[in-house]
């Protein structure tokens, strides 16, 4: 609901009887349309070398080849995940637990040292805002330009301008979505189907899915998404604390701000004022819109575009640098010193982070280097429990489950022990080809009066032949009929 209406007393002439007065309060605060000035300076290199990294991965990961299949191919029809030299199955999804938790402590570490160094420089958000905005400037103009061109009336001046730059936004969404399936599907397939327009209903759906994604965020709400839909802007406050970097606004030194020529003439009249000239550059530049001369807000991403700019101010009238800047709360309290910033750097909370960070990643380490790429499952025929056969043997049938999780073809035998005597049928080895599943019925045996009238535990082994470190065991019972 976004209005209420509520009855209030209105001050003036009596009304009539009967008549009542109301005054309408408004529950939501529309939009105001953003403008953000380019800007060039330190950070807004690092936020475009961010930008190319990012996407260079993104894009360019699925066209790397890798033992003549795509290197990064999350292949759900098969169950089978691709990742380079590893290859993954449903079964090791421990290790995706794993590398979420490094993730999120990942964040929460540099988070609690940087502010939201995440959101200013690497969030998809972002990366492809910073993409639109750039067409959108090469195709409008600048800050200005775009803000007489959205105030002008409608001729085909501006309809083809417009069309222009969401013609090229589609284009980039829909490629954005067509390489977001090519992880899942093979890539070289899906720009094959593209010409002729192939897209099975599966692939179809998401590619639009995920342009629509790129396209309704980065081009049509922008900040709405930082301000309002994005979770981590509420519950960031809980990563921080006064020795976080964040971009703040060195009140001492701006204060009181004042335009350049009034300040000047307060300086001859000895009358002191602050640095800030009240340019409102800060404010230009600001991706979200907001104020940073206001303090710390949940709104603000960590871009440092407002340090770009005021940095610029302040070298064209010859004052020092890091009016606005990154600091901490209590590096601010004590005089702004860097050395105040790197006593603190490695507090305890960092430590206790940087701990479980180093845990986790040398655990999640260990368990990839010693992974064996072969699995076993072994199954009961519960069709045929444990029967007698000739001379008084006793007989189980099994059936394994052999994964070959290697890219090479292996030569497997199968051995069983945990009673005297056990022999398995066939006896033959295996070959499993790269990457293939295996069911294969074994029979085990074992001589008369071995082991105790029903349940006896076993255990099957299934080993190399040519690398005897490549093996697994797996445990299985053993029935003995009662006489």
């Amino acid at each position: 609901m976004d209005n209420a209406v509520k009855p209030s007393k209105q001050a003036g002439p009596p009304s009539a009887p009967g008549r009542d007065e109301y005054t309408v309060v408004g529950m939501y605060q529309a939009r105001q349309q953003i403008y953000p000035r380019e800007i060039s300076g330190r950070y807004a290199r690092l936020r475009w070398l961010a930008v190319w990294l990012t996407q260079l991965v993104f894009y360019g990961l699925p066209w790397i080849s890798w033992n003549g299949r795509q290197a990064v191919l999350f292949d759900l029809a098969a169950r089978k995940f691709y990742l380079f030299g590893l290859v993954l199955w449903p079964q090791d999804f421990i290790w995706l637990a794993a590398l979420l938790i490094i993730c999120a402590f990942g964040l929460f570490l540099f988070t609690a040292m940087a502010g939201r160094v995440w959101c200013g420089y690497a969030c998809p958000q972002t990366v492809y805002t910073e993409i639109f905005m750039w067409i959108e400037r090469r195709i409008e103009g600048t800050r200005s330009a775009r803000m007489r061109l959205d105030r002008q009336p409608w001729s085909w001046s501006k309809l083809a301008r417009k069309a222009a730059k969401h013609g090229a936004w589609g284009v980039l969404a829909l490629w954005t979505g067509l390489s977001f399936v090519g992880y899942f599907s093979p890539v070289r397939e899906l720009v094959g189907q593209l010409v002729t327009l192939g897209f099975g209903p599966w692939e179809s759906f998401w590619i639009l899915f995920y342009a629509l994604a790129t396209y309704g965020n980065a081009g049509w709400m922008r900040e709405q998404v930082c301000k309002y839909m994005c979770p981590y802007a509420r519950f960031q406050s809980a990563m921080f604390d006064r020795d976080s970097l964040i971009i703040t606004y060195d009140v001492h030194r701006g204060e009181p701000r004042m335009p350049a020529a009034r300040a000047a003439r307060n300086t001859a009249a000895d009358v002191r004022s602050g640095d800030c000239i009240d340019c409102t550059m800060c404010v230009q530049v600001c991706p979200t819109g907001i104020d940073i001369r206001q303090g710390l807000q949940y709104m603000c991403i960590g871009c440092a575009a407002c340090v770009d700019a005021c940095n610029g101010v302040m070298d064209k009238i010859a004052r020092p640098r890091g009016l606005i800047r990154y600091s901490t709360e209590n590096a601010m309290a004590q005089g702004g010193s860097n050395a105040a910033i790197r006593r603190r750097l490695l507090r305890p909370r960092i430590l206790v982070y940087l701990a479980i960070l180093t845990v986790v990643v040398l655990a999640f380490s260990a368990s990839l280097w010693s992974r064996v790429p072969l699995k076993l499952d072994v199954l009961r025929d519960r069709g045929s429990m444990g029967r007698e056969v000739e001379e008084g043997i006793v007989e189980n049938v099994y059936r394994l489950q052999v994964i070959n999780t290697d890219e090479h073809s292996h030569r497997y035998r199968i051995s069983v022990d945990g009673l005297p005597g056990l022999v398995v049928a066939p006896s033959d080895p295996i070959e499993a080809g790269p990457t293939q599943t295996l069911s294969v019925p074994v029979r085990v045996r074992a001589p008369h009066g071995v082991g105790q009238a029903g349940s006896n535990k076993i255990r099957f082994h299934l080993q190399d032949e040519r690398d005897a470190a490549l093996a697994v065991s797996e445990k299985a019972v053993f029935i003995v009929p009662r006489r």
